[in-house]
């Protein structure tokens, strides 16, 4: 079977592209070539800097012909009919057609088409300049002098040569030259742009794979990262160090170089005094190069690793000596911005109103960067408002979550109101992936408790599926504000996420949330916090209320109208009552819209919890069974599942579901038809001992159950409805439940509607599937 070689040769193709550039191109053409008729054995996708590579093997040499047949009208249709048939069939005249004969509905004309197949050099001709032109690269340029007429090929880098051979293994390859825009394919590339610039003739992929490597290109990516891991470890074991292993700066370098050699630098010790992460961001993100460490130590060593795409004949001593005074000089910019970030600011008169505002020392480095956020009116969101507003409402519903989980109220005030100071550093500024870290780091400095310092760093967790959940109940009251206010504000501003549109990542917040009660046990009924939530800004009027307040007292210190002053300081003070009343129960104007808030949000939450449990393993219909639109106890909902998936995987849970859903959906039934059922149970109306017998089991089971669930002891409350199997069982034996007699009729619909409540109270029976 033959088999296809393509090479896309381009100038640099950025790092971050190329790995879902080569897997479009291999769908973009096996797909092509499957409508067109052609099959294939295997395909594989490579790509380097400078170019994507598809090898499709075992594809056959030319497309089935088809033959198809098109049924027409009758004979004896109308003239339009058989011209609109002759049109879509492609025929000239109905004597192409044939007739068939049908004994119900007579005869019938039929075309018959034959569609010769195509040699598959045709077919790839066809379609490669269209997969071409319209690649879907992220940012696509034009470039040369046709790049000033309308339609000109677009690529992510000038395109600059394409190979594109066919053939066996063992005969020889022939070149399929489709054209676009002036470059032909051929069976002409080039190796590495400086080692082997000069051009390759190659037949088939191997022999292509090999060339490149004689023209120092390692086509495989997988390989090349393979190399780099391998070397790197090698170099720094050799120094008596280990390297700090990054899956993705290593995808990222190998996309960097197509000949990888692996060399290392140094810089001075001095700046080890700069936090680790730091240094590792700065090495990383301005050089590309991994950092090392002493073996089994967690800090860093003052070699890097980097990576050139140059054997130099020096050994490589120019290329490190180059990378290292560049790594010397940002480590410079860094250890400046780390003092710097410790120091203070030179206008601290501007910010003592924002300091009191928040109770701020300002005597201290990290309590000026939040003066400063507020100071500033920073914004976190037009429609929204001002970082220190947000902080003003984070604090106040850390405080009340801080109740449930029964977190150190003033440790939670003091976390939240520090909690988006680092935003204001300079290192954050350069980095803003260390937000939260550096402020733990700053707090430490400055003599904060470790709770809080804490708190601050791990506010922002868990930022997915795999990070790690905080421990600690300041931590967890903290983290829990800052996405619940998230959420709550971005719902009354309408910005909800839309099918793949969350460009807030919302429902990462709802899913970090949902892991931080659950993975901690947290009993935490959603809607009140929510009503908290929405609530908060009374706290933010609040808050201004008070800065009218100082800013008056200033005013009659400074020597003004003290009557006047002191009026209005009594009318701020009559506002601040105000919001504390409306703080506590809500607006009357504003329930409703809390309500509405409160439900839509809730869903939300139900839908990502439905997402968590699922990936945990959790059944669909058993989630759907207990989980009710108001359930906002997650904690809860998750613990129903739980009892409820081991009970229905038991014998007695398996033949209870059975008779509960025969018993619902008979219920169900004569409800729908309007039949009449009494309001309640009539043991005068009992003719069978069945019957007897079900309504002692119901009473004794909804008694035990509703018992066990009032200890939140889901597990017996499954066992104590097990004991209704045999009683049901009996029942629907040996009992007639539309009987004659209107009365008992309807006394046996009300004992079936027992048997619903009663199981109800755990699940909807009916939901569960089996």
């Amino acid at each position: 079977m033959p088999n296809l070689l393509l090479e896309l040769r381009s100038e640099e193709i950025p790092a971050r592209m190329q790995r879902k550039a080569a897997g479009d191109l291999k769908k973009l053409v096996t797909d092509a070539l499957v409508e067109a008729g052609l099959s294939y054995e295997g395909a594989r996708e490579y790509w380097t800097p400078r170019r994507l590579t598809l090898d499709i093997h075992g594809l056959t040499a030319r497309s089935a012909d088809v033959r198809e047949e098109r049924k027409g009208p009758r004979t004896d249709a109308n003239e339009k009919a058989i011209e609109g048939f002759l049109r879509g069939a492609g025929l000239s005249s109905i004597s192409e057609a044939q007739v068939q004969s049908d004994p119900k509905k007579g005869d019938f004309y039929v075309a018959v088409i034959s569609k010769p197949g195509r040699a598959t050099e045709e077919i790839v001709t066809e379609v490669m300049p269209g997969i071409i032109r319209n690649f879907p690269w992220p940012k696509p340029m034009r470039w040369g002098k046709a790049s000033a007429k309308p339609g000109s090929l677009t690529w992510v880098r000038p395109l600059e040569s394409i190979v594109c051979t066919f053939g066996t293994e063992h005969e020889e390859t022939i070149v399929i030259p489709f054209e676009i825009d002036g470059i032909v394919a051929s069976n002409v590339t080039y190796g590495h742009r400086f080692h082997a610039p000069g051009a390759i003739t190659v037949k088939r992929f191997d022999d292509y794979v090999s060339s490149l490597q004689k023209a120092k290109v390692i086509l495989d990516a997988e390989r090349r990262k393979e190399i780099i891991a391998s070397d790197a470890a090698n170099l720094a074991f050799a120094s008596g160090l280990e390297l700090v292993e990054d899956e993705g700066l290593l995808e990222e370098v190998s996309g960097l170089v197509e000949w990888p050699q692996v060399l290392m630098g140094t810089f001075e010790e001095d700046y080890l005094s700069i936090p680790s992460e730091i240094i590792r961001l700065t090495i990383k993100t301005n050089q590309k190069c991994f950092v090392t460490r002493k073996q089994g130590e967690e800090t860093l060593s003052n070699k890097f690793i980097l990576v050139s795409n140059i054997e130099a004949s020096d050994g490589g001593k120019e290329i490190i000596h180059g990378n290292g005074k560049v790594v010397r000089a940002r480590l410079s910019d860094a250890l400046h911005f780390w003092k710097r970030d410790q120091g203070d600011l030179p206008d601290l008169e501007t910010l003592v109103a924002s300091a009191k505002k928040f109770g701020l020392d300002l005597k201290k480095p990290l309590d000026q960067r939040m003066a400063k956020l507020d100071a500033l009116h920073v914004t976190f969101h037009a429609s929204i408002g001002t970082q220190g507003e947000r902080v003003t409402r984070i604090r106040n519903l850390a405080g009340e979550i801080g109740k449930i989980v029964n977190a150190d109220p003033v440790k939670v005030s003091r976390a939240a109101v520090l909690s988006k100071a680092d935003l204001r550093t300079e290192i954050v500024g350069e980095f803003p992936e260390l937000q939260g870290a550096m402020g733990k780091k700053y707090a430490l400095l400055q003599g904060e408790d470790p709770s809080v310092a804490a708190a601050i760093e791990d506010h922002y967790k868990p930022q997915g599926p795999a990070d790690r959940v905080p421990t600690d109940n300041v931590a967890i009251a903290l983290a829990l504000a800052d996405k619940i206010d998230t959420l709550v504000w971005f719902w009354r501003i309408d910005e909800k996420p839309t099918g793949s549109k969350d460009p807030f990542a919302l429902r990462r917040a709802a899913l970090g949330s949902i892991r931080l009660l659950l993975e901690r046990g947290i009993r935490a009924p959603l809607v009140p916090v929510f009503r908290a939530a929405f609530r908060s800004e009374w706290a933010v009027a609040m808050t201004s209320h008070e800065d009218s307040i100082r800013l008056f007292e200033l005013k009659i210190q400074q020597g003004e109208d003290r009557v006047e002053f002191e009026k209005l300081i009594k009318e701020q003070y009559a506002a601040i009552e105000y919001c504390k009343t409306y703080l506590a129960k809500g607006h009357p104007k504003t329930i409703e819209e809390e309500a509405e808030l409160a439900i839509s949000l809730l869903s939300f939450f139900h839908d990502r919890l439905k997402v968590y449990l699922r990936d945990q393993g959790a059944r669909y219909d058993l989630i759907d069974a207990v989980l009710t639109p108001d359930a906002d106890d997650l904690l809860m909902i998750v613990r129903r599942v739980e009892a409820l998936t081991a009970f229905i995987t038991s014998e007695d849970g398996k033949n209870l579901l059975v008779g509960t859903k025969r018993a619902t959906q008979i219920l169900a039934a004569e409800e729908k038809k309007g039949t009449v059922i009494a309001d309640g149970v009539s043991e005068k109306l009992f003719r069978l001992d069945a019957e007897k017998e079900l309504f002692v089991a119901i009473t004794k089971a909804a008694a035990e159950a509703s018992a066990a669930i009032a200890k939140e002891d889901f597990r017996s409350a499954m066992e104590a409805l097990s004991k209704l199997r045999a009683p049901v069982d009996r029942f629907f034996d040996d009992v007639l439940v539309n009987d004659e007699d209107a009365a008992i009729r309807a006394n046996r619909l009300a004992l079936l509607r027992l048997i619903r409540e009663a199981t109800g109270t755990v699940a909807d029976f009916s939901k569960i599937a089996g």
